[in-house]
């Protein structure tokens, strides 16, 4: 098998920009197994192809708001860091004297050297300890209080690339599951923006079972293969 067996055009005009008015509002491609036959629906009909006994998993994993955007200490130059440790994600990292070491992806990475400091807001910084060979720095993290909690208070929604705007208000909800429960990813588990909890209130009422795991998401799933 070939890698650009993959490839396929997708006009970025075909991109929405925004998520549908409604959560569970999102179209539906049902593809039956006996004789290949498409059918376009909602993904609110979803209940309608599920049987009592039927498993689903869902993945609880719970967005972190990974991105900061700071100034340079002694420049005032705008920097961006994109959280990529698991540890610091999951606030999991950080000593007991308020530290924490991530590695990032800074962007503009050729503004830092070892030693920089980027400011963040009241009781948050970053001190670049060393430029990574693959491109991303390794910093320390100085903050007051729980790094998790400094992250909702100053981070930004971590949109995918492809979402070509600042995130807003309205991306603390709609880029999360409605059933997130762990802290730990940098991007969402995308399949299970469109469940709400009428939808799975429905599905329980099928019979359905459903069944929870945790695996982060990182940035990973927007690299190419």
């Amino acid at each position: 098998m070939k890698l650009d067996l993959f490839d396929y055009e997708l006009p970025e005009k075909s991109i929405a920009q925004y998520p549908s008015a409604e959560r569970g509002a999102s179209r539906l491609l049902v593809m039956h197994r006996d004789g290949g036959v498409t059918e376009d629906r909602s993904f609110s009909d979803l209940p309608e192809y599920i049987r009592e006994g039927d498993l689903l998993v869902f993945n609880d994993s719970k967005v972190v708001k990974a991105r900061l955007i700071g100034e340079k200490r002694g420049t005032g130059a705008r920097i961006e860091l994109f959280l990529l440790s698991g540890a610091a994600l999951t606030g999991q990292g950080a000593k007991a004297n308020g530290s924490l070491a991530c590695e990032c992806l800074a962007k503009p990475a050729r503004r830092l050297k070892a030693g920089d400091e980027v400011i963040f807001g009241k009781n948050l910084s970053a001190s670049v300890k060393a430029r990574m060979e693959d491109g991303s720095v390794l910093v320390e993290f100085r903050f007051d209080g729980a790094f998790l909690d400094k992250l909702e208070e100053l981070g930004h929604v971590p949109l995918p690339p492809y979402i070509k705007r600042p995130d807003e208000k309205c991306d603390e909800d709609r880029y999360q599951t409605v059933y997130a429960a762990a802290p730990g990813s940098a991007a969402a588990p995308t399949a299970g923006l469109h469940f709400t909890e009428e939808l799975m209130e429905r599905l329980e009422e099928k019979g359905a079972m459903a069944a929870f795991v945790t695996l982060h998401v990182g940035l990973g799933t927007f690299r190419p293969v």
